[in-house]
């Protein structure tokens, strides 16, 4: 995929630019900003960027996908460029927008490296630059000719048709769109995008796994109020404002944590509001009547806050070969069947050739996963959702 020659000189600056990198992407988002305000209005979050997430997770990919073409010049890191394009078209990334961020990508790159960015180097990085943008792009156009949306126009108004308080934080809108059309098809495990406009009339938008049926005649998200720091903005939005009645902006599903067509025994773990994609897939699953072994496990501080509790034992209750397993920080009277602490996989038999579907905040998942592999799953058996900035990346 890299030339010769700009595989040896990426070779050889990949440490000085793997080492400056957090500061080239913190210098490129300012510049980038700065000509393009609206971008970081109506485009990214805001709350990952003033969190410094943003910066990390691209800092990640661009190492990641450089390295991956060092090692393995043959072949492309689909599994995560896949991922990296479902979460642009369910923004509505177009081509164009490659061209801008290069231009405020290479302009940091020469701003921090200075004189060590020859013409020799910046050819190099460029070529790993477009290899990966078009890369993308092509996987973009293929998912927006999927969805039968041009490129870039992913959204359409759908009326809220009824809302439920799950937990103290979190709530469970159920969608219908508003032009009365039929919903569009999803995966079990796909997201869609919700864009809202909040008071100082920026138009933000954050992802949120739908939990119900793909065969449902309405689409359901349940959504948690993220509080810290830096509290929500959309989440907020959301829980203090939008009651049935109402209508809101949201995108084609997209999403590549999907369960594959076949009979092999299923790990299903989650934490937290990680648990609804495992909630539209348990339901898929007992619509498709799946025998083989299906284990069930969630993590989270007490019973009050698992949101979608009793739905998540009673679909697992569905299925012929299949138990749930629930840990929790902080246990309750009266849910003796439950597990105390955090999640400890070491008495759960996981059948041979197992594949697992993780969702949920990255220590919980990168510990699962950890147990997971000691236990003999193959690591390409083990996939992954990461609500908000890929960090896993950052991290490997």
């Amino acid at each position: 995929m890299l030339s010769e020659k700009s595989t040896a000189t990426v070779r050889a600056t990949l440490p000085a630019v793997a080492a400056a990198i957090a500061t080239i992407t913190e210098r490129f988002y300012e510049r980038l900003f700065a000509a393009h305000p609206e971008l970081l209005r109506d485009l990214f979050n805001r709350g990952n960027q003033a969190a410094g997430l943003q910066k990390q997770a691209l800092a990640g990919s661009i190492a990641a996908f450089a390295t991956h073409l060092l090692d393995r010049p043959d072949d492309r890191p689909d599994v995560m460029l896949n991922r990296i394009a479902h979460k642009h078209a369910s923004l509505g990334v177009t081509a164009d927008q490659y061209r801008v961020v290069h231009q405020h990508l290479f302009a940091a790159i020469a701003e921090v490296l200075g004189e060590a960015v020859t013409p020799e180097v910046a050819e190099a990085w460029d070529e790993v630059y477009w290899l990966m943008a078009n890369a993308l792009t092509a996987i973009e156009a293929r998912l927006y000719e999927e969805q039968g949306v041009l490129a870039g126009d992913v959204w359409r108004e759908w009326a809220v048709v009824g809302r439920t308080e799950e937990t103290a934080d979190c709530a469970t809108f159920r969608l219908r769109p508003a032009d009365g059309a039929p919903a569009p098809a999803f995966k079990p495990g796909q997201y869609v995008s919700v864009q809202v406009e909040l008071a100082d009339g920026a138009r933000q938008i954050r992802q949120y796994s739908l939990s119900s049926a793909p065969g449902s005649e309405l689409r359901s998200i349940t959504v948690k109020r993220v509080r810290g720091d830096i509290d929500g903005e959309v989440s907020g939005h959301l829980h203090a404002h939008v009651r049935e009645g109402d209508v809101l902006r949201v995108s084609a599903p997209y999403g590549d944590l999907v369960l594959h067509a076949d009979d092999a025994p299923l790990l299903l773990a989650s934490a937290g509001i990680g648990c609804t994609p495992m909630l539209s897939m348990l339901e898929q699953l007992a619509a498709t009547g799946h025998r083989a072994p299906v284990t069930v496990v969630h993590a989270d501080r007490s019973p009050a806050e698992h949101p979608l509790r009793d739905e998540h034992a009673a679909l697992t209750a569905k299925l012929p070969d299949a138990a749930a397993h629930f840990w929790y920080e902080a246990p309750e009277p009266g849910h003796p069947a439950d597990h105390t602490g955090l999640v400890d996989l070491t008495a759960l038999t996981v059948p041979s050739g197992t594949r697992a579907y993780l969702c949920g905040p990255l220590p919980f998942m990168r510990a699962v996963r950890t147990q997971l592999l000691a236990k003999g799953v193959a690591a390409a058996d083990i996939h992954y959702e990461v609500f908000g900035p890929d960090l896993w990346l950052a991290r490997d």
